[in-house]
């Protein structure tokens, strides 16, 4: 089977990356409006207080629809994005570091997954560039 194929959620990718930053405020940026635009997708809004029930809906600007399919405050959020689901997680990596991860699953094709790549690369970079500012 082809790298990032698999049986049951067809093709797929992550991204990952350690971040200078306690899981705490890497939560907070990820889980608020702004992280929420940057990772979602602009207009995607998710509250945080109290954290979204499984099949909460959002839309984007873009009119990409979707539904949460899990929400565990501090460790991830799991919802469907169009046709994909999109999940993104943190865990600690000692007490002031902390690893984001981004992953897409029921991609079409290889070359979606390759686009989702670079897109998923870009959104790391701006999220470590916006918790740099903090």
């Amino acid at each position: 089977m082809p790298t990032g194929l698999t049986q049951d959620a067809g093709w797929q990718i992550g991204v990952s990356k350690t971040l200078p930053q306690p899981l705490s405020a890497v939560w907070e940026f990820i889980a608020s409006p702004e992280g929420i635009a940057l990772w979602l997708g602009e207009g995607a809004v998710l509250p945080s207080s109290p954290p979204p029930a499984k099949g909460t809906r959002y839309e984007t600007a873009d009119g990409v629809t979707g539904e949460v399919r899990g929400y565990r405050p501090g460790d991830r959020i799991r919802a469907t994005h169009g046709a994909t689901t999109v999940q993104v997680a943190v865990s600690a990596s000692g007490s002031d570091r902390t690893v984001l991860r981004f992953h897409q699953e029921h991609l079409a094709s290889a070359d979606e997954r390759e686009r989702q790549r670079a897109h998923w690369q870009a959104v790391m970079a701006r999220v470590a560039a916006a918790l740099g500012r903090a």
